[in-house]
């Protein structure tokens, strides 16, 4: 499976950008699928994830009620709607594709990486 992530870009804060991820090689319907993002010094971690069928999203706390996942199994495709920006979302952002689960994705269940879409929120 190939993940190629697209839509990131400089942003100013309180601003909103849209994140999307289409998958080939195979369907996304058969994966979990999540955004982790790294932020330079840090370690990556997931952002947001969203089960096979695209009914049950997770959320980390810092991000609630800005940012909204979806996934579009007739389209292979996830996407990440991020509102309300803030520095400190600033962060290469990693759409990942896992198998169904809890709903949480950690790194070491991921299957498959996209390459990763820069995300800058100035202040």
């Amino acid at each position: 499976v190939q993940l190629q992530a697209s839509g990131g870009g400089l942003v100013q804060a309180g601003g909103s950008l849209r994140l999307s991820c289409v998958a080939s090689g195979r369907t996304t319907y058969r994966y979990a699928m999540g955004w982790f993002r790294q932020a330079p010094g840090k370690e990556r971690e997931l952002v947001t994830s969203i089960r096979r069928n695209g009914l049950s999203a997770y959320y980390i706390d810092s991000v609630k009620g800005r940012f909204t996942i979806s996934k579009d199994n007739a389209k292979n495709t996830v996407s990440l709607q991020m509102h309300s920006l803030k520095p400190e979302d600033t962060a290469v952002y990693y759409c990942a594709a896992a198998e169904d689960g809890s709903g949480i994705i950690v790194p070491e269940s991921v299957l498959y990486w996209g390459q990763g879409t820069q995300v800058t929120v100035s202040s």
